[in-house]
């Protein structure tokens, strides 16, 4: 049965059969992408050194342990993310905040479909075809096409298609970096000085860590509804961090000894052409390492197109399914031709739409994990989401979601704005999101004091 056919907020005990592995596959799988090796080069681009690099590259990704602890609460109540996010904020104050959270997802969706694009442009390349508008097109239509079919997937499907991309993918990958690591320059990442720990690690670390983690937040409850409700709390937390640790570990640090002889590997318009025509890579690898890549971009963007429908969802917009996947499928064509073609600047839209978004999706994290720890670990009340019941503002959560994002953003500087406190050391170190997070948890856990003693009382 589809995911989308439920019409109902709550899945069923009999529809909730997944075991932890599940999820394991699911989140492998979708972060095999080429983006990590992209990450890998900004983070050399901070200035750190190579132990730096690789202490990033593991530390970064570790904030899938929020993704695992959202996702108990999608088994305990057999609900998506954003329909849970009303308990917190209310029926209409979960408006803006599930915006940010469609926004965000249908932004890394486009990027997805983008780099997808790149990479088959990347495969024509190496079979002598030119890249030009015609071609661009061309690329655009055949990964967009894969991508739009994937929307008629259940989840029984996805899992299974997850699962087939994380051994088969996952293993060519493993083969390319085997061939990679003793074609990077040894002596250039030995001889790398270490950078500052606040103004070029942290800065690095919190961009790993809106890139990775923090992003997936919003879509985690969307696969672990259904899960088991006898699934330990440490089984689900766990199989969420280390499938997706594994592979993001794996691949940026990939990206790292490749940006030892691609040194413009951050700032190209087409990472993975920089990396052909450095020319230190044989032919038949640079193959090997495309079709990689398009594996790994792929299942990302299944379930990317998946979420951002069930985000919609939640705003009780009741459009046709054809409607919905119509909508989505014009936004993933339209964006990336302006991106690939129009703006032919890539990681400048990539980095400038992190920064911009990652406050407002911080804040939104920080306030429903909170709200989940200390008020729903034992079920969600299905008054406070069911629209016909549901109150239609929780002021506790709205307020602490508003003052910590004013919070955040005085302190944030991006290609987009910059905060009045952005300045001096805060200038480069991207504390706006860290400082987002923990006013946002705290407030919200002020607010929600007598709300709290009564559950205890309870």
């Amino acid at each position: 049965m589809s995911m989308n056919s439920h019409s109902s907020l709550f899945l069923s005990e009999s529809e909730k059969v997944a075991g932890p592995k599940d999820l394991f596959f699911i989140w492998f799988a979708a972060n095999m992408g080429i983006l990590g090796i992209v990450y890998g080069g900004i983070i050399i681009g901070f200035g750190l050194s190579f132990f730096q690099s690789l202490l990033v590259a593991l530390l970064g990704p570790l904030s899938f342990i929020l993704v695992g602890i959202v996702s108990l609460a999608g088994r305990d109540s057999g609900a998506t993310t954003f329909v849970l996010s009303r308990a917190a904020f209310g029926l209409k104050g979960n408006f803006i905040p599930a915006l940010i959270g469609w926004v965000t997802q249908i932004g890394w969706l486009t990027v997805n479909v983008s780099t997808g694009t790149l990479t088959i442009l990347t495969l024509l390349h190496l079979f002598g075809v030119g890249t030009n508008t015609v071609t661009t097109l061309l690329g655009l239509a055949i990964f967009a096409g894969m991508v739009i079919v994937s929307s008629l997937f259940s989840q029984q499907l996805l899992v299974k298609v997850q699962t087939f991309f994380t051994y088969f993918f996952g293993g060519l990958t493993i083969l390319v970096i085997g061939f990679i690591i003793p074609s990077a320059n040894w002596g250039k990442l030995i001889e790398m000085h270490s950078g500052s720990w606040l103004t070029d690690f942290l800065p690095a670390l919190v961009f790993t860590m809106i890139g990775t983690g923090l992003t997936w937040t919003k879509v985690a409850s969307d696969y672990s509804r259904f899960q088991k409700k006898s699934n330990s709390n440490y089984s689900v937390i766990s199989s969420v961090t280390f499938g997706a640790l594994i592979p993001l570990f794996i691949i940026i640090g990939a990206g790292v000894l490749l940006a030892s002889f691609v040194p413009d590997l951050a700032s190209a318009s087409n990472p993975i052409l920089a990396i052909i025509d450095s020319g230190s890579l044989p032919h038949w690898l640079i193959v090997l390492y495309a079709l990689a890549a398009l594996g790994g971009l792929t299942p990302q963007c299944f379930i990317g197109l998946k979420s951002s429908g069930l985000i919609m969802k939640s705003f009780n917009i009741n459009w046709k399914e054809s409607y919905v996947i119509f909508f989505h499928s014009l936004i993933i064509i339209v964006v990336p031709i302006y991106i690939l073609i129009i703006s032919k600047n890539f990681l400048g839209f990539f980095q400038g739409f992190l920064s911009a978004l990652g406050v407002g999706l911080a804040a939104w994290a920080a306030v429903f994990i909170t709200d989940y720890i200390c008020l729903r670990k034992q079920g969600y009340n299905s008054e406070l989401l069911e629209i016909e019941r549901a109150r239609k503002v929780n002021m506790k959560g709205v307020i602490s979601w508003i003052i910590s994002v004013l919070v955040g953003v005085l302190f944030t500087k991006s290609t987009l704005f910059t905060g009045p406190l952005a300045v001096g050391v805060f200038a480069k170190s991207n504390l706006g999101v860290f400082f987002t997070l923990f006013t946002s948890a705290v407030l919200y856990l002020i607010l929600i004091q007598n709300e709290r003693r009564h559950k205890e009382e309870v």
